[in-house]
């Protein structure tokens, strides 16, 4: 039998309101279904996938209810030295299949599991009751070692609230809502924060295939020890905006690095590097960190120098 998978939210650009929908915290984690039957003393983790991923979460394995049949939804998130969810630090432990590994990983970077919804419990199949049926009955299981996250009824406070806490976002869901494997619905809506910063463009990178038609651009951030580097843009980039972009850079190439620190290898190759006197506004998924995520080019500030900044 092929593994479940679980279902999906649809992304939103606005929040619904109304008492038809609740709204949770959208966790920067590892989607996870847990699946623990009754005698079988473990649970058993799959990722979105469908992919076994238990060995990589020895600290999440033991069942808080014993031996009682259950299957959830949820995520398993880790914190960054922030004190925030973040991906990222996740990514040093899902990989990790060997058993003394993960256990000194589970030490040095311990896991959370944020259990959202209840899929069967002792045996009955509850995927087809409403969403808020479903949370109503996982709130009364009174789980220890796994938590349950808390739902609002006002999504715009949430939203807000995520906002300045640096969590990822929102995700809103009809509360009359069935649960579907394998479906990406439109019961369930997801709004991820984006948030701008002003950088300065240091190298170039050509489109695959070509030596000279301007994909992406090399950033970084003006500190007091110089360009820091903080990442490849190339989402935005396109069509008349690259050629723009090209034809102010071409005159500004040198011949070494202009960022402080090393640039990865991955980055570095085949970039044609700039006089950093460039500055641009990009979009990112979350403020903070050494390496912008999910950057989106948003244009060319020629109100501003490296020396505003």
């Amino acid at each position: 039998m092929s593994a479940l998978r679980p279902m999906l939210a649809t992304a939103t650009d606005h929040l619904p309101t109304g008492p038809d929908w609740v709204h949770e915290v959208k966790w920067d984690g590892v989607r996870v279904l847990v699946d623990v039957r009754a005698g079988a003393g473990a649970a058993r983790m799959t990722s979105r996938n469908g992919n076994v991923v238990t060995p990589a979460w020895p600290d999440l394995s033991e069942p808080p209810l014993g031996d009682r049949d259950v299957l959830v939804d949820g995520e398993v998130i880790a914190l960054n030295e922030r004190g925030v969810p973040d991906f990222r630090t996740l990514q040093h432990r899902m990989h990790v299949r060997r058993a003394a590994d993960a256990a000194r990983l589970a030490d040095s970077i311990p896991a959370t599991l944020m259990v959202f919804d209840l899929l069967r419990l002792d045996g009955d199949d509850l995927t087809g009751r409403p969403l808020a049926e479903r949370r109503e009955l996982l709130a009364g299981l009174g789980m220890t070692g796994w938590q349950v996250p808390a739902s609002y009824d006002d999504g715009a406070m949430l939203w807000d609230a995520t906002l300045q806490q640096g969590l990822e976002g929102v995700v809103s869901k009809r509360v009359t809502s069935r649960y579907r494997f394998d479906t990406r619905s439109r019961d369930w809506l997801k709004r991820a924060h984006r948030h701008r910063g002003t950088f300065v463009v240091g190298g170039w990178r050509p489109q695959v295939g070509t030596d000279d038609r301007l994909a992406a651009v090399l950033v970084g951030e003006v500190t007091p020890d110089g360009l820091a580097y903080r990442g490849r843009v190339g989402s935005g980039i396109t069509g008349a905006t690259a050629r723009r972009l090209q034809e102010m850079l071409a005159p500004l190439t040198r011949t070494d690095s202009p960022f402080s620190d090393e640039v990865p290898r991955v980055d570095a190759s085949g970039t044609t590097w700039v006089e950093p006197v460039v500055v641009v506004d990009v979009d990112t998924h979350g403020p903070g960190y050494d390496r912008l995520r999910q950057p989106s080019f948003q244009g060319v500030r020629s109100d501003l120098t490296p020396e505003d900044l």
